[in-house]
């Protein structure tokens, strides 16, 4: 990733830490909402009322209408595709799982990405961080462990189905994650988001025919809110890294397991179990030392780049 246009790393990490507590604000109603309205129409939501706050961030960037102008629309329709069945795949989860739980699961994201990364982008990644992605994993399958076998902790086959929908909603996300690392190389942030909102809100939309429910105005009050804040949340964490380096704000995604779990204790009443937080800590530090690898990576690379650039003789 490029350097950040200002260096001013309180700001970046603030705004990062703004940024997980309007992606839980949103998932919180969308968990709220999943009991009276079915999964389109959440992710139509979410898509669509998204675009408030992102136009009104490109807006004031300046960058209205050229956010709209690309070459590859083919591209963004795919990533759209699955991104949309990324989304599709969370919010049922988080229908399923306590909020903390499918917060957890998710964590697996950024690990599988590595891994598609290598194969699909030709990234090389060397035996550390392999290490960190397989004991990432392992510490996904213990968070899983709590939805195998006999229910000892209010774990039902309903949630054990939430399980799989998440890791396959992690799966799909590093996929997602995977082709917006090769994108951003020719395509700006807000076109890469606008254009996945606006195909999102699209895929949404064909499940009309499958029965939508007209909200009630407090209902209608919730879902709007939460593609606000989901809008909200990625305006946050994309102006977060203009001022701070990848590698010093990334870490502070892992705040959003604080808010997880205080959502989880004080408005759902669900309190995690020892494994699940045992599982968790483990994907956590396993993520960090991925990022700390990339860290020390890029500072070899620059260092290598400015050992190879000649220097000008002086006359």
């Amino acid at each position: 990733m490029d350097p950040p246009e200002h260096a001013r790393p309180l700001v970046g990490i603030a705004l990062k830490v703004a940024s997980t507590l309007s992606f839980t604000a949103m998932a919180t109603l969308i968990k709220l909402a999943s009991v009276h309205y079915p999964i389109g129409e959440l992710v139509f939501f979410r898509s669509f009322f998204a675009l408030i706050p992102v136009f009104a961030w490109v807006g004031w960037r300046g960058r209205f209408p050229s956010v709209f102008h690309t070459e590859r629309i083919g591209r963004h329709f795919i990533r759209s595709v699955t991104g949309a069945a990324t989304m599709f795949l969370g919010f049922t989860a988080l229908s399923l799982l306590p909020i903390a739980d499918a917060t957890a699961i998710g964590y697996a994201a950024p690990l599988l990405t590595v891994v598609l990364a290598v194969i699909f982008l030709g990234e090389k990644v060397r035996v550390y961080r392999w290490s960190a992605v397989a004991v990432g994993l392992i510490g996904v399958l213990v968070i899983l462990s709590d939805y195998v076998g006999p229910d000892t902790s209010g774990a039902t086959e309903r949630s054990a189905v939430g399980a799989i929908v998440a890791v396959s909603g992690a799966f799909l996300g590093a996929a997602t994650a995977t082709q917006v690392r090769a994108m951003v190389h020719y395509e700006g942030a807000a076109t890469i988001v606008v254009y996945f909102s606006l195909f999102t809100s699209l895929f949404a939309l064909l499940t009309l025919p499958f029965g939508w429910h007209v909200p009630d105005p407090l209902g209608l009050a919730a879902l709007i809110t939460a593609g606000i804040f989901g809008g909200l949340g990625q305006v946050l964490m994309t102006q977060s890294f203009r001022y701070g380096g990848a590698s010093m704000i990334a870490p502070f995604d892992y705040t959003s397991m604080i808010w997880a779990l205080a959502v989880s204790l004080v408005i759902f009443n669900t309190w995690p179990t020892h494994r699940m937080l045992f599982g968790t800590a483990i994907v956590i530090g396993a993520g960090l030392f991925v990022i700390f690898r990339e860290r020390q990576l890029g500072i070899e690379r620059a260092r290598s780049k400015r050992a190879q650039t000649p220097t000008t003789p002086l006359s």
